[in-house]
């Protein structure tokens, strides 16, 4: 048992699956696992989420991030975490080490909560104020990476600094703490676990009282990689996945720059690919999954026309832009630029985006290996 380790306050911590007795290893009935082809050193990363409905094939992927886990503070103060989702879920997932062993699970944290049994009451934002509550925290993560048999922290806040979906902030103190937390996390893991960050698209912005999104160069010799989020980086009419498109709010090669001029090395990069067209940002349906883009009535809809500005493909809808989106030759396209470079591989949001075959993994994996 580990929260044996902390203070009194925390006796009550609300971790899910803490204890090692009480999980048992329940392998599937599953084929032969055949490892594919691989270049050591580069990564190609799934996030696998809570409420997805497939066990995901471990063979064209070396690490997943698990979405999600998240924090329970009340009125400040910190109480411990919890899967979103029912815990079996997360079993099977961590139970795909069993058929490939040098798989890599790291549980990501949200700042969203979804929980019924929890409510924002400070969030990140409160939790890493605290030297207090990091440490709690960072203690918690530890042991449960031990209690799982998994391999590291992934922390997805979106974003220190900013108030999105409801997550307490405070610009004025945010960004530096978000350093400050991702230090005890690595103090306390030491280097036998991985530590991740679902990295925004800009470095740290200034505002009026304070800063807003993370420090690059601060955060950077506490991790080993970060997923870049080169997605969602605008909206119809403009392609939200662009390579390198000046029409759009933003793109990759903006992305990748802004970590390269604060210092990041390249081999520290994942470049995410997403497995969706989005087409609004406040419109139904925001976004679609590109396994029904396939299915799109095509009477109305013609899919894979191609941009060779943004290198991305898009659907229009009775002749209009509807969605850009990416598919098998934009990911290799991206891939070769993203290798080219020298960066560590390639991410993507979210395996069960993709199509029965598996189209989109597998162009990934060969664009990376």
């Amino acid at each position: 048992m580990y929260k044996r380790v902390l203070p009194i306050i925390f006796l009550l911590i609300l971790i899910s699956g803490c204890q090692k007795e009480s999980l048992p290893i329940i392998p599937e009935e599953e084929q032969e696992y055949i490892p594919a082809k691989r270049v050591d050193g580069r990564v190609v990363l799934s996030y696998v989420t809570y409420w997805g409905t497939t066990i995901p094939d471990p063979t064209f992927f070396t690490h997943i991030c698990y979405a999600f886990a998240e924090l329970y503070v009340r009125d400040g103060v910190y109480q411990g975490f919890k899967l979103q989702g029912k815990e079996d879920r997360f079993r099977q997932i961590a139970n795909l080490k069993i058929k490939n062993p040098e798989l890599k699970i790291l549980i990501s944290f949200t700042h969203i909560v979804e929980n019924s049994d929890n409510s924002q009451g400070g969030g990140f934002s409160a939790l890493s104020k605290s030297d207090q509550y990091r440490k709690a925290f960072a203690l918690d993560c530890k042991a449960f990476l031990e209690a799982w048999n998994i391999d590291g922290i992934d922390i997805d806040w979106e974003f220190p600094g900013l108030s999105w979906s409801g997550a307490a902030s405070d610009p004025a103190i945010d960004v530096a703490n978000h350093v400050l937390l991702m230090k005890q996390l690595r103090e306390t893991l030491g280097t036998e676990y991985l530590l991740s960050y679902a990295g925004y698209v800009k470095n740290k912005v200034a505002v009026s009282n304070g800063y807003r999104y993370i420090d690059i160069k601060a955060v950077d010799p506490y991790v080993d990689f970060v997923n870049l989020m080169t997605y969602n980086m605008d909206a119809a009419p403009n392609h939200h996945s662009a390579l390198n498109d000046t029409r759009a709010y933003w793109d990759c090669l903006r992305t990748v720059n802004a970590y390269k001029n604060a210092g990041v090395s390249y081999s520290k990069l994942l470049l995410g690919i997403p497995f969706y067209g989005c087409h609004s940002f406040t419109e139904k349906p925001t976004s679609l999954n590109y396994k029904t883009i396939l299915t799109l009535d095509k009477s109305i809809y013609k899919i894979d026309n191609w941009d060779t500005v943004s290198s991305t493909p898009y659907v229009t809808k009775n002749g209009v832009f509807f969605c850009g989106y990416d598919n098998s030759r934009s990911i290799e396209i991206k891939g070769k630029w993203a290798v080219g470079l020298g960066m560590k591989g390639l991410m993507y949001w979210q395996y069960d985006g993709d199509d029965a075959n598996g189209t989109l993994r597998k162009a990934v994996w060969e664009a990376v290996m």
